[in-house]
C-alpha cells in the first residue's frame, strides 16, 4: 500500500480516537486507543517497534523505539503536548532516515481540532 494511502487511513483513525476521547489525556492512552482503532479497521501496525541503530559499522546496544510503524511504511509519533516543536519534527525525520522509510506522521492529540495537530514529515518522498 502506498505511503499516502496509509497516511490517510492513519489520520482517519486518529480523528476517530480524538472524536471519542477528546484532548487532555496522556500520550500512552492515545497511542493505545489508536492501536485499537487500527485493529478495528484491519490496518497492520507494530507498536513500540525496536529498530537497531548502527554507527560507523557498530551496532549500538540501545535500539530506536518507534511509537508505531503502520503497514511497514509510515512511522507515527503520537504526542499529547501543548505544541509540537521543530525538535519533534527533526526527531521523526531522523527516524525516517535511520529506518529508510519515506513518510512519518507527528500526531498531537492535545489539539482541540486534531487536523491542526497532524504534521507530515517526508524523507526523499
Amino acid at each position: 500500500m502506498h505511503e499516502n494511502v496509509v497516511s490517510e487511513k492513519i489520520i482517519g483513525a486518529a480523528m476517530e480516537v480524538h472524536r471519542e476521547l477528546g484532548p487532555g489525556l496522556l500520550e500512552g492512552l492515545y497511542e493505545e486507543a489508536l492501536c485499537v482503532e487500527l485493529e478495528l479497521q484491519e490496518i497492520r501496525y507494530e507498536r513500540q517497534k525496536a529498530v537497531p541503530v548502527h554507527y560507523k559499522g557498530h551496532r549500538l546496544s540501545t535500539p530506536l523505539r518507534l511509537d508505531l510503524l503502520v503497514e511497514d511504511t509510515v512511522i507515527v509519533d503520537a504526542k499529547a503536548k501543548e505544541a509540537m516543536t521543530p525538535i519533534d519534527h527533526a526527531k521523526t525525520l531522523t527516524y525516517l532516515r535511520l529506518t529508510d522509510k519515506r513518510l512519518g506522521l507527528n500526531i498531537n492529540f492535545h489539539e482541540p481540532t486534531l487536523i491542526r495537530g497532524v504534521k507530515r514529515i517526508v524523507n526523499q518522498l
